[in-house]
């Protein structure tokens, strides 16, 4: 069976944010492995985690979370009712759209970051968009 982009991108989109979680795990246990913090410690936001990176990978995460049932959706949508020729053209599009805003993200949060990644989660939202419109029949 070959992987259409629209399998890759629903696949990818749930790939980045296990990613992320094994990434959080891995660093929280260390802490906590370490002695440096207690196991029931942490607060749900990442506001008590040492250091910003990881702050920022907790809110990376819950930010893909936060997307995923739009973006899934619409991919589900086009292989349910074989429409797939709407996302093909664009589902990688999205899909690297989405893990550049969370490696800018990861990187840094200065404003020339912040505007790159404004950029890559409005380039997400066009595509939804359009999609959508293209669904209901509203768009060429």
């Amino acid at each position: 069976m070959t992987l259409t982009a629209t399998a890759m991108a629903l696949l990818g989109l749930v790939a980045w944010p296990l990613l992320l979680m094994f990434l959080m795990i891995n660093q929280r246990g260390l802490l906590v492995l370490s002695g440096k913090m207690a196991v029931n410690a942490f607060n749900p936001d990442g506001s008590n985690t040492p250091g910003e990176l990881a702050k920022r990978l907790v809110r990376v995460h819950a930010n893909c979370l936060e997307n995923l049932p739009l973006q899934a959706a619409l991919l589900l949508y086009a292989i349910a009712s074989a429409q797939t020729a709407v996302t093909e053209p664009l589902a990688l599009a999205l899909l690297g759209a989405r893990l550049a805003q969370g490696v800018v993200h990861l990187i840094s949060t200065r404003p020339l970051f912040v505007w790159l990644r404004f950029a890559a989660f409005f380039v997400q939202l066009a595509i939804l968009a359009w999609w959508l419109l293209q669904f209901a029949g509203l768009a060429g």
